[in-house]
Protein backbone atom coordinates (compact mmCIF):
# COMPACT_ATOMS: atom_id res chain seq x y z
CA UNK A 1 0.00 0.00 0.00
CA UNK A 2 1.28 3.49 -0.83
CA UNK A 3 1.78 6.06 1.90
CA UNK A 4 -0.73 8.43 0.28
CA UNK A 5 -3.41 5.73 0.64
CA UNK A 6 -2.74 5.58 4.38
CA UNK A 7 -4.18 9.04 4.84
CA UNK A 8 -0.92 11.00 5.07
CA UNK A 9 -0.75 14.57 3.78
CA UNK A 10 0.93 15.33 0.47
CA UNK A 11 3.84 17.01 2.29
CA UNK A 12 4.63 13.90 4.31
CA UNK A 13 4.09 11.55 1.37
CA UNK A 14 6.46 13.68 -0.71
CA UNK A 15 9.20 13.53 1.93
CA UNK A 16 8.83 9.75 2.21
CA UNK A 17 9.00 9.34 -1.58
CA UNK A 18 12.18 11.42 -1.73
CA UNK A 19 13.78 8.93 0.68
CA UNK A 20 13.08 6.16 -1.84
CA UNK A 21 10.16 4.49 -0.04
CA UNK A 22 7.19 3.75 -2.31
CA UNK A 23 5.33 1.04 -0.41
CA UNK A 24 4.54 0.94 3.30
CA UNK A 25 5.75 -2.02 5.37
CA UNK A 26 3.23 -4.17 7.28
CA UNK A 27 3.84 -2.38 10.59
CA UNK A 28 3.38 0.99 8.86
CA UNK A 29 0.24 -0.15 7.04
CA UNK A 30 -1.40 -1.23 10.28
CA UNK A 31 -0.09 1.39 12.71
CA UNK A 32 -0.32 4.67 10.80
CA UNK A 33 -4.14 4.74 10.39
CA UNK A 34 -4.63 3.75 14.05
CA UNK A 35 -2.28 6.46 15.32
CA UNK A 36 -3.92 9.02 13.03
CA UNK A 37 -7.26 8.07 14.60
CA UNK A 38 -5.86 9.02 18.03
CA UNK A 39 -5.88 5.55 19.62
CA UNK A 40 -3.26 4.18 21.98
CA UNK A 41 -1.07 1.51 20.38
CA UNK A 42 0.95 -1.49 21.54
CA UNK A 43 3.01 -2.62 18.55
CA UNK A 44 5.68 -5.22 17.91
CA UNK A 45 7.53 -5.98 14.67
CA UNK A 46 10.79 -7.41 13.46
CA UNK A 47 13.82 -5.14 13.72
CA UNK A 48 14.38 -3.21 10.50
CA UNK A 49 10.76 -3.16 9.32
CA UNK A 50 10.12 0.56 9.67
CA UNK A 51 8.81 1.01 13.23
CA UNK A 52 10.19 4.56 13.46
CA UNK A 53 8.24 5.83 10.45
CA UNK A 54 5.16 4.00 11.75
CA UNK A 55 4.89 6.44 14.66
CA UNK A 56 6.82 9.50 13.46
CA UNK A 57 4.73 10.09 10.32
CA UNK A 58 1.28 10.10 11.97
CA UNK A 59 2.57 12.15 14.92
CA UNK A 60 3.86 14.85 12.56
CA UNK A 61 0.48 14.94 10.82
CA UNK A 62 -1.51 15.13 14.06
CA UNK A 63 0.62 17.98 15.40
CA UNK A 64 -0.04 20.13 12.34
CA UNK A 65 2.03 23.29 12.67
CA UNK A 66 4.39 24.75 15.25
CA UNK A 67 2.73 26.35 18.27
CA UNK A 68 4.24 27.58 21.53
CA UNK A 69 7.58 26.55 22.99
CA UNK A 70 6.82 23.38 24.93
CA UNK A 71 7.01 19.96 23.25
CA UNK A 72 3.70 18.39 22.22
CA UNK A 73 5.15 14.97 21.39
CA UNK A 74 7.68 13.13 23.56
CA UNK A 75 9.59 10.11 22.24
CA UNK A 76 11.58 8.25 24.89
CA UNK A 77 14.44 5.96 23.77
CA UNK A 78 16.98 3.90 25.76
CA UNK A 79 20.21 4.97 24.01
CA UNK A 80 21.82 8.07 22.56
CA UNK A 81 22.31 6.49 19.15
CA UNK A 82 18.65 5.57 18.88
CA UNK A 83 17.56 9.03 20.05
CA UNK A 84 19.72 10.67 17.39
CA UNK A 85 18.38 8.28 14.74
CA UNK A 86 14.72 8.95 15.61
CA UNK A 87 15.28 12.72 15.68
CA UNK A 88 16.96 12.55 12.27
CA UNK A 89 13.97 10.62 10.90
CA UNK A 90 11.54 13.20 12.31
CA UNK A 91 13.46 16.04 10.68
CA UNK A 92 13.74 14.16 7.39
CA UNK A 93 10.06 13.23 7.13
CA UNK A 94 9.02 16.65 8.42
CA UNK A 95 11.10 18.74 6.03
CA UNK A 96 7.98 20.14 4.32
CA UNK A 97 5.95 20.80 7.47
CA UNK A 98 6.36 23.63 9.96
CA UNK A 99 7.44 21.61 12.99
CA UNK A 100 10.52 21.76 15.20
CA UNK A 101 12.36 18.67 16.47
CA UNK A 102 14.88 18.62 19.34
CA UNK A 103 16.90 15.74 20.79
CA UNK A 104 18.45 15.51 24.28
CA UNK A 105 20.69 12.81 25.74
CA UNK A 106 23.63 12.45 28.10
CA UNK A 107 27.32 12.34 27.34
CA UNK A 108 27.39 15.87 25.91
CA UNK A 109 26.99 19.38 27.33
CA UNK A 110 23.50 20.16 28.58
CA UNK A 111 23.71 23.88 27.74
CA UNK A 112 23.06 23.68 23.96
CA UNK A 113 20.12 21.42 24.71
CA UNK A 114 18.67 23.98 27.12
CA UNK A 115 19.08 26.68 24.44
CA UNK A 116 17.29 24.48 21.90
CA UNK A 117 14.36 23.91 24.25
CA UNK A 118 14.10 27.61 25.05
CA UNK A 119 13.85 28.33 21.31
CA UNK A 120 10.85 26.02 21.21
CA UNK A 121 10.20 22.52 19.92
CA UNK A 122 7.20 20.45 18.92
CA UNK A 123 8.74 16.98 18.90
CA UNK A 124 11.23 16.05 21.64
CA UNK A 125 13.31 12.85 21.45
CA UNK A 126 15.09 12.03 24.70
CA UNK A 127 16.83 9.47 26.87
CA UNK A 128 15.38 9.16 30.40
CA UNK A 129 18.32 10.43 32.46
CA UNK A 130 18.90 13.66 30.57
CA UNK A 131 15.16 14.30 30.30
CA UNK A 132 14.77 14.13 34.08
CA UNK A 133 17.85 16.35 34.53
CA UNK A 134 16.27 19.03 32.34
CA UNK A 135 12.94 18.73 34.13
CA UNK A 136 14.57 19.11 37.55
CA UNK A 137 16.43 22.21 36.33
CA UNK A 138 13.07 23.63 35.17
CA UNK A 139 14.43 23.87 31.65
CA UNK A 140 11.66 21.64 30.33
CA UNK A 141 7.86 21.73 30.65
CA UNK A 142 6.05 18.51 29.66
CA UNK A 143 2.53 19.61 30.53
CA UNK A 144 1.67 20.24 26.86
CA UNK A 145 2.57 16.75 25.65
CA UNK A 146 -0.28 15.31 23.56
CA UNK A 147 1.48 12.12 22.44
CA UNK A 148 3.96 9.97 24.39
CA UNK A 149 6.00 7.27 22.62
CA UNK A 150 7.99 4.59 24.42
CA UNK A 151 10.39 3.22 21.80
CA UNK A 152 12.28 -0.06 22.28
CA UNK A 153 10.34 -0.74 25.46
CA UNK A 154 11.94 -4.13 26.00
CA UNK A 155 15.40 -2.55 26.08
CA UNK A 156 14.09 -0.03 28.60
CA UNK A 157 13.16 -2.92 30.90
CA UNK A 158 16.47 -4.72 30.34
CA UNK A 159 18.38 -1.58 31.30
CA UNK A 160 16.34 -0.96 34.46
CA UNK A 161 14.56 2.17 33.25
CA UNK A 162 11.18 1.23 34.70
CA UNK A 163 11.52 3.65 37.65
CA UNK A 164 12.58 6.49 35.34
CA UNK A 165 9.61 5.78 33.08
CA UNK A 166 7.26 6.07 36.05
CA UNK A 167 8.81 9.42 37.00
CA UNK A 168 8.43 10.69 33.44
CA UNK A 169 4.78 9.61 33.32
CA UNK A 170 4.07 11.72 36.41
CA UNK A 171 5.31 14.80 34.53
CA UNK A 172 2.88 14.28 31.64
CA UNK A 173 -0.76 15.40 31.43
CA UNK A 174 -3.30 12.67 32.12
CA UNK A 175 -5.07 13.17 28.80
CA UNK A 176 -2.68 12.11 26.04
CA UNK A 177 -2.11 9.49 23.36
CA UNK A 178 0.32 6.68 24.30
CA UNK A 179 2.28 4.55 21.84
CA UNK A 180 4.54 1.61 22.68
CA UNK A 181 6.80 0.23 19.94
CA UNK A 182 9.32 -2.57 20.28
CA UNK A 183 11.27 -5.03 18.18
CA UNK A 184 10.67 -7.88 20.61
CA UNK A 185 7.33 -8.48 22.23
CA UNK A 186 7.22 -10.19 25.62
CA UNK A 187 4.81 -10.76 28.49
CA UNK A 188 6.77 -8.14 30.48
CA UNK A 189 5.98 -5.60 27.76
CA UNK A 190 2.28 -6.37 28.05
CA UNK A 191 2.49 -5.88 31.81
CA UNK A 192 4.14 -2.48 31.38
CA UNK A 193 1.61 -1.51 28.74
CA UNK A 194 -1.30 -2.27 31.05
CA UNK A 195 -0.08 0.43 33.43
CA UNK A 196 -0.58 3.42 31.14
CA UNK A 197 -2.10 2.40 27.78
CA UNK A 198 -5.85 2.94 27.49
CA UNK A 199 -7.72 0.36 25.40
CA UNK A 200 -4.74 0.06 23.02
CA UNK A 201 -4.85 -1.33 19.52
CA UNK A 202 -2.51 -4.34 19.60
CA UNK A 203 -0.43 -4.73 16.45
CA UNK A 204 1.91 -7.67 15.99
CA UNK A 205 3.01 -8.22 12.40
CA UNK A 206 5.42 -11.11 13.03
CA UNK A 207 5.93 -14.04 15.37
CA UNK A 208 7.29 -12.90 18.73
CA UNK A 209 11.06 -12.40 18.73
CA UNK A 210 11.33 -13.49 15.09
CA UNK A 211 14.34 -12.54 13.00
CA UNK A 212 14.06 -10.90 9.58
CA UNK A 213 13.28 -13.41 6.84
CA UNK A 214 16.03 -12.16 4.54
CA UNK A 215 18.88 -12.64 7.04
CA UNK A 216 21.13 -15.58 6.13
CA UNK A 217 22.13 -16.91 9.57
CA UNK A 218 25.08 -19.23 10.10
CA UNK A 219 27.31 -20.33 12.96
CA UNK A 220 30.91 -21.50 13.22
CA UNK A 221 32.11 -23.65 16.12
CA UNK A 222 35.58 -22.31 16.85
CA UNK A 223 37.98 -22.18 19.83
CA UNK A 224 37.85 -18.86 21.65
CA UNK A 225 41.53 -18.15 20.98
CA UNK A 226 41.02 -18.64 17.22
CA UNK A 227 38.01 -16.36 16.81
CA UNK A 228 39.99 -13.32 15.73
CA UNK A 229 41.91 -15.33 13.16
CA UNK A 230 38.73 -16.78 11.67
CA UNK A 231 37.07 -13.36 11.60
CA UNK A 232 40.02 -11.80 9.77
CA UNK A 233 39.97 -14.68 7.28
CA UNK A 234 36.23 -14.31 6.62
CA UNK A 235 36.56 -10.57 6.05
CA UNK A 236 39.51 -10.90 3.68
CA UNK A 237 38.50 -14.04 1.78
CA UNK A 238 34.92 -12.86 1.41
CA UNK A 239 36.00 -9.36 0.39
CA UNK A 240 33.67 -7.90 3.01
CA UNK A 241 33.70 -4.12 2.72
CA UNK A 242 31.38 -3.40 5.67
CA UNK A 243 30.83 -5.58 8.74
CA UNK A 244 29.35 -4.78 12.15
CA UNK A 245 30.96 -6.93 14.87
CA UNK A 246 29.45 -7.36 18.34
CA UNK A 247 31.42 -8.12 21.51
CA UNK A 248 30.21 -8.39 25.11
CA UNK A 249 32.59 -5.95 26.80
CA UNK A 250 34.15 -2.57 26.13
CA UNK A 251 37.67 -3.86 26.69
CA UNK A 252 36.94 -6.77 24.36
CA UNK A 253 35.82 -4.32 21.67
CA UNK A 254 39.03 -2.31 22.06
CA UNK A 255 41.19 -5.42 21.96
CA UNK A 256 39.50 -6.87 18.88
CA UNK A 257 39.72 -3.53 17.07
CA UNK A 258 43.49 -3.46 17.56
CA UNK A 259 43.79 -7.10 16.51
CA UNK A 260 41.91 -6.43 13.29
CA UNK A 261 44.08 -3.39 12.62
CA UNK A 262 47.18 -5.55 13.08
CA UNK A 263 45.72 -7.84 10.38
CA UNK A 264 45.50 -4.89 7.97
CA UNK A 265 41.72 -4.51 8.40
CA UNK A 266 40.55 -0.96 9.04
CA UNK A 267 38.46 -0.99 12.22
CA UNK A 268 37.03 1.24 14.95
CA UNK A 269 35.26 0.57 18.26
CA UNK A 270 32.03 2.09 19.53
CA UNK A 271 30.81 1.61 23.11
CA UNK A 272 29.72 3.40 26.26
CA UNK A 273 33.18 4.56 27.34
CA UNK A 274 33.79 6.36 24.06
CA UNK A 275 32.92 10.05 24.00
CA UNK A 276 29.89 11.04 21.98
CA UNK A 277 32.17 12.72 19.46
CA UNK A 278 34.25 9.57 19.03
CA UNK A 279 31.12 7.46 18.58
CA UNK A 280 29.73 9.84 15.95
CA UNK A 281 33.04 9.88 14.04
CA UNK A 282 33.35 6.08 14.10
CA UNK A 283 29.81 5.64 12.80
CA UNK A 284 30.32 8.29 10.11
CA UNK A 285 33.55 6.60 8.95
CA UNK A 286 31.76 3.25 8.84
CA UNK A 287 28.85 4.56 6.80
CA UNK A 288 31.28 6.25 4.40
CA UNK A 289 33.28 2.99 4.02
CA UNK A 290 36.43 4.60 5.41
CA UNK A 291 36.65 1.65 7.81
CA UNK A 292 35.69 -1.96 7.14
CA UNK A 293 34.78 -3.24 10.61
CA UNK A 294 32.84 -1.41 13.31
CA UNK A 295 33.24 -3.26 16.62
CA UNK A 296 30.35 -2.53 18.96
CA UNK A 297 28.96 -3.54 22.33
CA UNK A 298 25.31 -4.05 23.21
CA UNK A 299 24.85 -0.33 23.88
CA UNK A 300 24.94 0.26 20.11
CA UNK A 301 22.69 -2.60 19.06
CA UNK A 302 19.48 -0.57 19.04
CA UNK A 303 20.78 2.74 17.74
CA UNK A 304 22.60 1.86 14.54
CA UNK A 305 20.72 2.32 11.28
CA UNK A 306 23.01 1.62 8.34
CA UNK A 307 21.39 1.27 4.95
CA UNK A 308 22.17 -1.97 3.13
CA UNK A 309 24.57 -3.25 5.80
CA UNK A 310 25.66 -6.62 4.35
CA UNK A 311 27.26 -8.39 7.32
CA UNK A 312 26.78 -8.67 11.08
CA UNK A 313 29.07 -10.87 13.20
CA UNK A 314 28.41 -12.06 16.74
CA UNK A 315 32.04 -12.32 17.82
CA UNK A 316 30.65 -13.26 21.23
CA UNK A 317 27.08 -14.42 21.76
CA UNK A 318 24.89 -12.15 23.89
CA UNK A 319 23.94 -13.17 27.41
CA UNK A 320 20.29 -12.28 26.76
CA UNK A 321 18.79 -14.27 23.85
CA UNK A 322 16.53 -11.41 22.73
CA UNK A 323 19.62 -9.31 22.08
CA UNK A 324 20.54 -11.72 19.28
CA UNK A 325 17.39 -10.62 17.44
CA UNK A 326 18.36 -6.96 17.78
CA UNK A 327 21.96 -7.50 16.79
CA UNK A 328 21.27 -9.30 13.53
CA UNK A 329 18.41 -6.89 12.84
CA UNK A 330 21.03 -4.31 11.89
CA UNK A 331 21.21 -6.08 8.51
CA UNK A 332 18.40 -6.92 6.04
CA UNK A 333 16.60 -3.71 6.92
CA UNK A 334 13.62 -2.33 4.98
CA UNK A 335 13.20 -5.53 2.96
CA UNK A 336 16.87 -5.91 2.03
CA UNK A 337 19.05 -8.98 2.45
CA UNK A 338 22.02 -9.62 4.74
CA UNK A 339 24.22 -12.19 6.43
CA UNK A 340 24.60 -12.82 10.17
CA UNK A 341 27.55 -14.93 11.35
CA UNK A 342 28.00 -16.16 14.91
CA UNK A 343 31.37 -17.43 16.19
CA UNK A 344 30.56 -19.92 18.93
CA UNK A 345 33.22 -21.17 21.34
CA UNK A 346 32.63 -24.28 23.49
CA UNK A 347 31.75 -22.27 26.60
CA UNK A 348 29.05 -20.42 24.64
CA UNK A 349 27.07 -23.57 23.78
CA UNK A 350 24.45 -22.84 26.50
CA UNK A 351 23.97 -19.33 25.12
CA UNK A 352 23.43 -20.75 21.64
CA UNK A 353 20.83 -23.18 23.00
CA UNK A 354 19.01 -20.26 24.66
CA UNK A 355 18.92 -18.37 21.35
CA UNK A 356 17.66 -21.39 19.43
CA UNK A 357 15.00 -21.99 22.07
CA UNK A 358 13.83 -18.38 21.67
CA UNK A 359 13.76 -18.65 17.87
CA UNK A 360 12.17 -22.12 18.05
CA UNK A 361 14.63 -23.50 15.52
CA UNK A 362 18.26 -24.53 15.17
CA UNK A 363 20.78 -22.21 13.56
CA UNK A 364 22.72 -23.77 10.66
CA UNK A 365 26.33 -24.69 11.38
CA UNK A 366 28.95 -24.10 8.68
CA UNK A 367 32.16 -26.09 8.25
CA UNK A 368 35.28 -24.29 9.36
CA UNK A 369 37.34 -23.08 6.40
CA UNK A 370 41.14 -23.32 6.54
CA UNK A 371 42.40 -20.10 8.09
CA UNK A 372 45.87 -18.87 9.10
CA UNK A 373 46.72 -18.48 12.78
CA UNK A 374 49.16 -15.61 13.25
CA UNK A 375 51.34 -14.96 16.28
CA UNK A 376 49.72 -12.91 19.05
CA UNK A 377 50.59 -9.18 19.21
CA UNK A 378 53.56 -8.25 21.37
CA UNK A 379 51.77 -5.46 23.21
CA UNK A 380 48.57 -5.41 25.22
CA UNK A 381 45.54 -3.20 24.81
CA UNK A 382 44.72 -0.84 27.64
CA UNK A 383 41.04 -0.63 28.60
CA UNK A 384 39.31 2.49 27.31
CA UNK A 385 37.94 3.60 30.66
CA UNK A 386 38.48 6.36 33.20
CA UNK A 387 41.72 6.21 35.17
CA UNK A 388 40.03 5.52 38.48
CA UNK A 389 38.61 2.28 37.03
CA UNK A 390 41.87 1.00 35.60
CA UNK A 391 42.37 -1.45 38.44
CA UNK A 392 39.26 -3.43 37.54
CA UNK A 393 40.68 -5.22 34.48
CA UNK A 394 41.65 -8.86 34.89
CA UNK A 395 43.03 -9.59 31.45
CA UNK A 396 41.20 -10.51 28.24
CA UNK A 397 38.20 -8.39 29.23
CA UNK A 398 37.09 -10.87 31.91
CA UNK A 399 36.03 -10.17 35.46
CA UNK A 400 36.43 -12.12 38.67
CA UNK A 401 33.64 -14.53 39.51
CA UNK A 402 30.60 -12.68 40.81
CA UNK A 403 31.30 -9.35 39.09
CA UNK A 404 29.07 -8.59 36.15
CA UNK A 405 29.34 -6.42 33.06
CA UNK A 406 27.74 -2.98 33.30
CA UNK A 407 27.82 -2.46 29.56
CA UNK A 408 24.05 -2.70 29.39
CA UNK A 409 23.78 0.35 31.64
CA UNK A 410 24.12 3.84 30.13
CA UNK A 411 27.19 5.84 31.15
CA UNK A 412 26.94 8.82 33.46
CA UNK A 413 25.87 12.06 31.82
CA UNK A 414 28.82 14.40 31.47
CA UNK A 415 27.92 18.08 31.48
CA UNK A 416 28.68 21.23 33.43
CA UNK A 417 27.15 21.21 36.85
CA UNK A 418 27.24 17.45 37.27
CA UNK A 419 24.06 15.43 36.67
CA UNK A 420 22.78 11.93 36.88
CA UNK A 421 23.67 8.81 35.07
CA UNK A 422 21.30 7.99 32.22
CA UNK A 423 20.72 4.83 34.22
CA UNK A 424 17.66 5.57 36.37
CA UNK A 425 18.80 3.72 39.48
CA UNK A 426 22.18 5.37 39.92
CA UNK A 427 22.75 5.82 43.65
CA UNK A 428 19.75 3.62 44.42
CA UNK A 429 20.28 0.55 42.28
CA UNK A 430 17.83 -2.28 41.85
CA UNK A 431 18.37 -5.55 40.10
CA UNK A 432 15.02 -5.76 38.33
CA UNK A 433 16.10 -4.65 34.85
CA UNK A 434 19.26 -6.72 34.58
CA UNK A 435 18.38 -9.96 36.35
CA UNK A 436 18.44 -12.03 33.17
CA UNK A 437 21.63 -10.48 31.88
CA UNK A 438 23.48 -11.25 35.13
CA UNK A 439 22.98 -14.98 35.02
CA UNK A 440 25.88 -15.61 32.66
CA UNK A 441 27.97 -12.45 32.72
CA UNK A 442 30.73 -13.86 34.94
CA UNK A 443 33.98 -15.49 33.88
CA UNK A 444 33.38 -17.96 31.03
CA UNK A 445 34.15 -21.60 31.62
CA UNK A 446 37.40 -22.97 30.27
CA UNK A 447 37.18 -23.89 26.59
CA UNK A 448 37.35 -27.52 25.48
CA UNK A 449 40.50 -28.06 23.38
CA UNK A 450 39.97 -27.96 19.63
CA UNK A 451 42.19 -29.23 16.84
CA UNK A 452 44.15 -26.34 15.33
CA UNK A 453 43.00 -25.44 11.84
CA UNK A 454 45.81 -24.23 9.67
Amino acid sequence: MSFANLGLTSELARAVAEEGYATATPIQTQAIPVVLAGRDVLAGAQTGTGKTAAFVLPILQRLGRATGRSPRALILTPTRELAAQVAESARTYGRYVDLRTSVVFGGVSINPQIDSLRAGCDVLVATPGRLLDLAEQRALDLRSVQCFVLDEADRMLDMGFIHAIRRVLKLLPSQRQNLMFSATYSDEIRSLASRFLRDPATIEVAVRNATADRVDQQTYRVPKEHKRHLLAHLIKSGNWHQVLVFTRTKHGANRLTQQLESSAIRAAAIHGNKSQGARVRALADFKANRITALVATEVAARGLDIKELPHVVNYELPNVPEDYVHRIGRTARAGGAGCAVSLVSPDEAPLLRDIERLLKRSLPQSALPPYPVSAPPQHSVQPDRPAQQSGRGHGHGQRPQGQHSRESQPRRDRHSGGGRSDHPTAGNRSTGGNRRRERSAGRPRAATPFRTVR
